[in-house]
């Protein structure tokens, strides 16, 4: 099968299209068609080698991390999907590959595909819904009337998690791009600022909760908008002793994602707020979770621009050189 491979870490220049043995379904995978797989900056991170540290993969390595398709083969132990079924996951994050034609994934980490999406709308949400998910439910815990602050809502991630966050009850502001304001709004912000005339820690104030995808001097800041008690959750920010032990990182891999995050954590503790570190998880059950959401019109995909399979490569850089207005990069086998 087609599939593209990174070969090196280091750039674009180390990953390439090839034909790879067609992936076998183990006794609770299923073997995926896929129809359509997005671009997510994960992807130009791994390309690169910066997670490489605590994700040894073995190169050469089929990149990509979430898609939609079709089953056409099921394991001995498979319950929960036949062949046939329409689908959608980001797949653990040891057997990730989906820019390739077919993929097996682990049946745990597949849901059935919202029936109100075609293949490249669902396509675009798995990982940054998964993650808006774990970010605002089961790490922030957001109730009804909390304020919530989601930078850069108007990208993958952050189109998303406005969308869940106003369907958690939630009062919700966002950090955006003059030309993208009446889109977050559209989405269902409450407040939009735009980052570049304006200061977020000039006008927010006693936030619950901060989801950051931007990390640096932006995560320094936000915390400085919460509330006592306030959580900053960023997927962008440096890894806290939490993640050390929930990935099972050896001694000195711990000690060292501690000495990283050992600022951040300090100047939290001094504003009697709490950061914490998402590295998001494969999960088919809150896919369905979210899938309710979507069928029911609370969460809608924003897709920015689809290209051809055969253009994967071009898509990264069209990702990676922040190309898109708005929303997520996807590539259609169709």
């Amino acid at each position: 099968m087609k599939a593209f491979l990174v070969e090196k870490y280091g750039g674009p220049a180390g990953m390439r299209a090839a034909e790879v043995a067609d992936p076998q379904a183990g006794a609770e995978e299923v073997l995926v068609e896929i129809r359509a797989a997005s671009v997510n900056p994960l992807d130009i991170k791994l390309r690169d080698g910066a997670f490489k540290a605590f994700l040894p993969y073995r190169l050469p390595l089929v990149l990509g991390n979430d898609f939609a398709g079709k089953v056409v083969r099921v394991g001995p132990s498979v319950t929960r999907f036949a062949v046939g079924d329409e689908v959608y996951a980001r797949p653990d994050k040891d057997r990730i590959g989906t820019f390739a034609e077919h993929l097996a994934v682990h049946q745990d980490d597949l849901a059935p595909k919202p029936d109100s999406l075609t293949m490249t709308e669902a396509a675009s949400l798995p990982l940054v819904a998964l993650t808006a998910w774990q970010a605002l439910v089961e790490r922030a815990r957001v109730q009804p009337g909390q304020k919530v602050l989601v930078h850069a809502g108007a990208g993958g991630l952050g189109s998303i998690a406005v969308q869940l966050a106003k369907a958690l009850g939630a009062h919700v502001a966002t950090t955006v791009s003059t030309a993208n304001v009446d889109v977050v709004r559209e989405l269902g912000a409450d407040v939009a600022i735009d980052y570049r005339a304006q200061d977020f820690t000039e006008i927010l104030d006693g936030y619950d909760v901060v989801l950051d995808s931007l990390g640096g001097d932006n995560l320094a800041r936000s915390l400085r908008v919460l509330k006592p008690g306030g959580i900053t959750v960023s997927v962008a920010g440096p890894p806290d002793p939490s993640f050390a032990r929930e990935l099972g990182a050896n001694p000195a891999l711990r000690l060292a994602m501690t000495a990283l995050s050992s600022t951040t954590r300090r100047r939290a503790k001094r504003l009697g707020v709490t950061y914490s570190f998402l590295f998001m998880k494969a999960s088919g059950d809150q896919l369905r979770e979210l899938t309710s959401l979507i069928d029911a019109g609370k969460i809608r995909p924003v897709v920015d621009r689809v290209f051809p399979f055969d253009e994967t490569l071009q898509a990264m850089e069209y990702v990676e050189k922040c190309r898109a207005k708005a929303g997520k990069v996807v590539v259609s086998m169709a």
